[in-house]
């Protein structure tokens, strides 16, 4: 079996001698019950054990219970090809195909033939199935290249629930499990299961308390970065440049989720946030002549070189050389590995990558789009940002995943890709920029001038769709990184949409909501 892309190794204890001892009693409490709770059930109705996994993860609760699913899947797993084994409606198989797929088991798209006719299509199910239709729309997001049955259900599945007006299922189409982040669903997904269940009342209590846990933990974290990022003192010498620490933040709290990786988040949050600045010197303030002095003082990594420059670029650069040289101490005594070289490379791609652009863009000619996209997914950050979590992490460090992880894989490129192509979008309305350093979008109608802007923005989409199936292939086979890497990986790739996308998406409201209250005792700059 590959590596799972759910398993998230979480430890079931949390770390927080702050906490009042009846929080953690009641926590341990409800952690007992509700395990007593799983194993009656998957030891009994096989059936209703998938559908309380399935709660348990979208409740965000499901890490406690680690070794209990993984041991019931494994099962249900043996059994999968076994027609005596196989539920009877497409609800109970499109489930099973999902949980399965998501641990990273090989299950193939073929159980699903079961529901189409002779000439291959799903006319044997029924338009008013709509619990069997969502699951197997579910299903469908798991889809890897030439999967054509899956990505028939997804249409199939999409058409007869775009008949149905419940909000339920508009969710479900909008923003499917997979392609979510759990944590900022929980309160949606309350909203619409029956809360009356003694079971559900005991898991809901239990998520509850895990939300107060994480909250206490993310608020201390909020506070470390604000003084940080105000002891840094860059927003004081760049007042072109963004000033939004919190919501650089929300990326470290949503990817790496495990309660106990707190240092981590905030030492992951200090490059994301030299990212966005470095990216507003090259849009918004460098000469073409200042950034490519800038872009070799990074190359050499000798912040002499920089002598010609402003001030304010020189005092970013020594922020850059002193962060790295402080995260790469840290891992060192840590774990035994200074990443200082692999740090640095990554920083020098991202810069020339800039730099590319700023040219493009000073010329007046805009690159063919496909050019742009393989620059922009240099200049997207992506993997400066992944290549510190690999280390942060601290998992599986050798010369192999370093030398791995260094060459930018297909793991990080297929996020980046999705990420440049979600930006391009023109969709980021809180960006609020002046600078403009063009888009694929752009490209792509100058490339083809009989394309209208939205056939142009539905060819983007379905770059967005296929590098989301070669990620699910790269998440399920077998790779040299630990599945927490994997796992933060995915969640980078679910987090892209609410960053870069205000639409109703209501993860984009709960995280918004959930970061400005753990702020709301601090001073902060508005999102």
């Amino acid at each position: 079996m590959a590596f799972s892309i759910n398993d998230d190794h979480f430890s079931a204890s949390f770390h927080l001698p702050s906490l009042e001892n009846e929080l953690c009693l009641r926590h341990g409490k409800m952690v007992k019950e509700a395990g007593y709770i799983l194993s009656n059930t998957t030891g009994n109705d096989p059936l209703e054990g998938l559908v309380m996994i399935d709660t348990l993860q979208r409740l965000g609760i499901d890490y406690h219970f680690r070794e209990e699913i993984e041991a019931f899947l494994n099962t249900q797993y043996m059994n999968f090809s076994s027609p005596n084994h196989l539920p009877l409606d497409v609800f109970g198989v499109a489930l099973r195909f999902r949980l399965l797929r998501q641990e990273g088991y090989n299950v193939s798209q073929e159980v699903f033939n079961n529901f189409r006719n002779e000439e291959g299509n799903f006319h044997l199910i029924q338009e008013n199935d709509v619990k069997g239709l969502m699951a197997l729309y579910e299903a469908s997001q798991l889809s890897m290249e030439s999967e054509d049955i899956l990505d028939e259900a997804g249409d199939f599945s999409a058409k007869l629930l775009n008949h149905h007006e419940s909000e339920i299922v508009a969710n479900t189409l909008k923003h499917p499990y997979h392609k979510s982040l759990a944590r900022f669903m929980v309160k949606n997904f309350l909203n619409n299961i029956d809360i009356r269940n003694e079971n559900i009342k005991v898991f809901s209590e239990l998520a509850k308390i895990d939300c107060e846990i994480v909250r206490s933990i993310h608020q201390k974290e909020i506070l470390e970065i604000s003084n940080w990022w105000k002891d840094l003192g860059l927003a004081k010498e760049l007042k072109f440049a963004r000033d939004q620490p919190l919501k650089w933040h929300m990326w470290s709290m949503s990817v790496l989720i495990d309660p106990n990786l707190s240092e981590q988040r905030v030492e992951l949050t200090k490059p994301i946030s030299l990212v966005y600045i470095i990216d507003d010197i090259f849009d918004l303030y460098g000469t073409l002549n200042d950034l490519s002095i800038f872009t070799e003082a990074v190359n050499e990594w000798d912040l002499t070189a920089a002598n010609q420059l402003p001030e304010s670029m020189k005092i970013s650069l020594k922020a850059l050389f002193d962060i790295t040289e402080r995260i790469s101490t840290k891992i060192f005594e840590k774990h035994g590995w200074n990443p200082i070289e692999s740090l640095q490379k990554s920083w020098k791609k991202l810069c020339n990558a800039f730099l590319e652009e700023a040219k493009w863009f000073a010329s007046g000619k805009l690159p063919k789009p496909e050019e742009y996209l393989r620059n922009g997914i240099v200049s997207s950050g992506v993997h400066v940002v992944l290549v510190h979590m690999f280390f942060l992490l601290g998992q599986g460090i050798n010369k192999e995943t370093v030398d791995f992880v260094d060459g930018f894989p297909p793991i990080i490129s297929f996020i980046a890709t999705i990420l440049r192509l979600w930006d391009d979008l023109g969709t980021a309305e809180d960006e609020n920029q002046d600078g403009h350093d063009g888009s694929y979008l752009e490209c792509y109608i100058r490339e083809h001038p009989n394309v209208t802007v939205e056939r142009a923005r539905e060819h983007v989409s379905h770059l967005i769709c296929d590098a989301w199936k070669k990620l699910n292939q790269e998440c399920l086979s077998r790779s040299p990184f630990s599945p927490s890497f994997t796992k933060a990986c995915l969640n980078v790739a679910r987090m892209i949409p609410l960053m870069y996308s205000y639409d109703d998406n209501p993860s984009l409201a709960s995280l918004k909501e959930y970061t400005r209250s753990l702020a709301a005792q601090l001073e902060s700059k508005p999102f």
